[in-house]
C-alpha cells in the first residue's frame, strides 16, 4: 500500500495531498478585500508554503489551473505569476474564467507538482 499524506484535512477537503511522488493542491484563494495582485501574491505564498511542507518547491510544478472571475484580470494576474514562476521549469498551464465561490474572490489557482 502506498502512503498518502494529507495536509490540513477538513470535513470536505484537504489543502494538499501527496501520493506516489505527486502533490495535489486544493484550489488556493486569497483573502476577501484584496485586489487581484494581492490575491495572486497571497495564493502563490500559500502554494510555496504547502509545497515546502511536503518537501517540494515551485521548480517541480507539473500543472497549474488558474480560474479568474473575469478574463479582464489576465494581465494583472500574469504580472505576479511571471515574476514568481520558475522560468527554467514552467508547468503546463490553463487559465479560464469562472464564477468563484463568492464574489470576493477573483483568482483561484490549483497546482499539481512532483514531490
Amino acid at each position: 500500500m502506498t502512503d498518502i499524506k494529507r495536509i490540513n484535512p477538513g470535513p470536505r477537503m484537504s489543502q494538499a495531498v501527496a501520493h506516489n511522488g505527486t502533490i495535489y493542491l486544493a484550489g488556493q484563494i486569497g483573502k476577501p478585500g484584496q485586489n487581484v495582485t494581492e490575491q495572486t501574491e497571497t495564493i502563490l505564498a500559500s502554494i510555496d508554503s504547502l509545497l515546502a511542507e511536503l518537501g517540494s518547491d515551485k521548480s517541480k510544478l507539473l500543472q497549474a489551473t488558474i480560474w479568474l472571475s473575469s478574463m479582464d484580470y489576465f494581465g494583472e494576474m500574469n504580472a505576479v505569476w511571471d515574476a514568481w514562476v520558475d522560468q527554467a521549469n514552467p508547468p503546463a498551464r490553463a487559465c479560464g474564467e469562472s464564477n468563484l465561490a463568492t464574489p470576493e474572490y477573483d483568482v483561484e489557482i490549483i497546482i499539481i507538482a512532483a514531490a
